[in-house]
Order: C-alpha cells, then structure tokens, then sequence
C-alpha cells in the first residue's frame, strides 16, 4: 500500500461539515500511502483528528446563499488570501478543494496558475446552474474527483480530467440498516411511529425551517399522537438553537433532541423531514420514506430560481431523474403541504417497497469504496507531476 516515505505534503481546504467528513476519510486513505505525508490548509474536527493542520477555523468558510455571503464577503476574502500565501510561500505536492466551490475553486485557480498541482473533491453544481463555471473549472483544476456517475459524465463531454469515486456515505451505511437496533441504541420502544427532524446543520437552515418544521410536526401530531418526534443535532450550538425555537413555540411539543447521533435517529424513523443538503443522500441510503422541505432568503431564491436548469433539488430525485420522494420548497414549504406528505408515508404501506428497491439499487452505485479510489486518483497526480519535474531538472 505504500507509495513512497518521502514527506509529501497536501494542501486541503474544507468549507463545511460533510466536506470536513469527505476529508477526514481522504487523509485517512492517503496516509496509508504517503506514511510520513504533512496535511494543513483549513478543516474542522474531523480532519484535525486525523492529524490536520487548520489555519482557520472551519466555521468561518459555514455561510449559505448569495446574500448570506455577500455580508462575509470581505473576512472570506481575507481568509483565501492568507491560505493562498500561506501555500505560494510553502507549496505543497497539491491542494485539494472539498466543496465550497465559491471559495475553493477560486483559490485552486490561482495556485495552479503558480506551479501548484490542484484538485477538486465533490463537483460544484455546474451540471445545473451557472454552467459557464465549466470553463474556470478547467483552468483551475488538474483533476476533478466526483460522488455521482451523472457529473463525471458531464465533465468528460467538455473534456475537464475526471474520476468517478463514489460516495464514502455509501460505503459506510450497509444496504440492510437495522431499524430496530437505532432504537435500542436510543433508548426508543420498538413499537410505535417515529418521525426524525432534520432542519440543517446551519444556523441559518435552523432559524429558516427549524419553526416551519416544528409547526408540520404539531400539524401531524394533531392527527396522529402516537407518533414520537425526534431532532438530532450537529453540535451543542444547534442544540440550544432549536430548544430556543420549541420554547417559543405557542404549544409545546413532546419533542426529543439528540446531540449528534443524526444517522441512528434517521436509522431508527419511519419517515424523515428534513432539509435539502447531504442529509437526503442518507436518508436514502438508510431506506427511509422521506418529505424534503427548504427555504431560501428571498432575494437568494429569485436569483437561484432563474438560473437553475434542472427539475430537481433533493438528491435521491436527482440520481434517479424521476421524483422519489416529495419536494417542497419556497412557498410550497408549509406546516400542512410536509405535513401531509409525511402523513402519506406514514399511512401508505404500498408504496414502501418500492421505494426501498429504488433507493437499494442507488445505494450500489455509489458504493465505490470512495476513500480508497480518491486517494489512488490523487496518489497518481502526485506521482506523475513529481516525476514531470524531476524530467524536467534532469534535462
């Protein structure tokens, strides 16, 4: 498995939580090849745990939507040119962007243009909107690194270096997950419907859903009062984030938060409401019936709104080019339109098979074992540039 002992050195820039997830397994797989290999640039707890070096806090490059980031525009600006010079000044064997396109690509363009070998891990949506970003992207990137089948295809079409790995997600959540053991696991009867809330892993995706959400749960509850609510949340900031948005509500619910633990409480629910994002990808490979609701700020929807070119948000749609499940948003995001459709779950045994046979034949696609074919992926960009140079010294 080893590739070479020399101290390679790789540049790595996340912007959010699954992205910190997505690196952490990337360091993980390249350490295996690269033993004595140094990583730093700027990710959260998960890659620091696998031995990174954060310039910045992680939390600081968190921000969603056109307006959200004009308002930060001048401290994200400042941050990229710190991690910029901060590469120029001690250049690495590659820098890596995981996602945060807005951020990474832009950095990635310019260390390229100085001599850096760069790559891209998780495609910017440019399959959807914004297609011209294709045209940067070449320039920017030596190698882009995709999740899903459809995106690698569109970048071979216009002739960008591509890799399909798959998706870790895939490879860690087993085909069959074991409902009745997440429940044990969270103290939950074995009996009895549970619905698992997800309103975001963002402040902003809290404030936005999280009273949206609660008030469909109330809807539901009003209908069926078996049925057990349960919210996981991403961290202890989340967590009095949305206790604060159930106290304030004018009828209190029987609701239970859980820190952390998002995919046992999904793993244990019949049905999921949650946000648009990553959390759909697992809801869908854990093979639960789910309604997926989102709201933007006003002036981020109408912008997104006319520039967005395809039928879908919610990712399992997206990978099967047909709605599997239902999609609300904007406007269409009410407390009764996700609340029916979480009671249409809930209600309809029909439909549950398949379901569950369509997400099944996703959930193989994507098994990749993605860690491992990202990290070959790099290892052969590392290895060919290094030999490229010492060529050209040698001559």
């Amino acid at each position: 498995m080893i590739v070479s002992e020399r101290p390679v050195t790789v540049g790595i820039v996340a912007g959010e939580a699954s992205g910190d997830i997505l690196g952490a397994g990337l360091i993980r797989a390249l350490r295996q090849r690269y033993p004595n290999a140094r990583f730093a640039g700027i990710g959260g707890e998960e890659m620091q745990a696998a031995g990174f070096h954060s310039l910045v806090p992680m939390e600081r490059l968190s921000i969603m939507g056109l307006v959200e980031v004009l308002k930060h525009l001048g401290e994200l600006v400042s941050i990229r040119r710190r991690v910029r010079d901060y590469f120029l000044t001690t250049p690495p064997d590659i820098v890596i962007g995981i996602d945060s396109p807005d951020f990474t690509i832009g950095l990635e363009l310019q260390l390229r243009k100085a001599g850096i070998c760069t790559a891209h891990y998780v495609s910017p949506s440019v399959w959807a909107w914004r297609r011209k970003r294709i045209f940067k992207i070449a320039r920017a990137v030596d190698l882009m690194l995709t999740l899903f089948p459809f995106e690698a295809k569109f970048y071979e079409e216009h002739n960008v270096p591509v890799t399909f790995v798959g998706h870790p997600l895939a490879d860690a959540v087993p085909l069959s997950p074991d409902t009745a053991a997440a429940r044990k696991a969270l103290d939950l009867p074995e009996s009895g419907a549970v619905l698992a809330i997800l309103p975001g892993s963002r402040a902003g995706e809290v404030e936005r859903l999280g009273a949206l959400f609660l008030s469909a749960a109330h809807w539901l509850q009003s209908r069926r009062p078996d049925l057990q609510l349960v919210i996981p949340c991403i961290n202890r900031a989340r967590q009095q984030q949305v206790q604060a948005i159930i106290d304030a509500q004018a009828v209190k619910l029987p609701v239970r938060l859980v820190l952390g633990r998002s995919r046992e409480v999904m793993a244990a629910a019949d049905v999921i409401l949650l946000a648009s994002g990553t959390a759909t990808l697992e809801a869908m490979l854990l093979k639960k019936p789910m309604v997926v609701g989102y709201r933007l700020n006003t002036v981020t929807y109408f912008l997104a709104s006319h520039l967005v070119k395809v039928p879908f948000f919610a990712l399992p749609n997206l990978l099967a080019q047909r709605e599997l499940v239902p999609e609300k948003l904007q406007d269409e995001a009410t407390p009764e339109s996700l609340g029916q459709a979480v009671l249409d779950h809930l209600e309809s045994d029909g439909q549950a098979s398949a379901l569950k046979q369509a997400f099944t034949e996703l959930h193989e696609q994507l098994r990749r074992n993605a860690n491992e074919r990202a990290a070959d992926a790099l290892v052969a960009l590392i290895e060919g540039r290094t030999a490229e140079l010492k060529g050209n010294r040698d001559e």
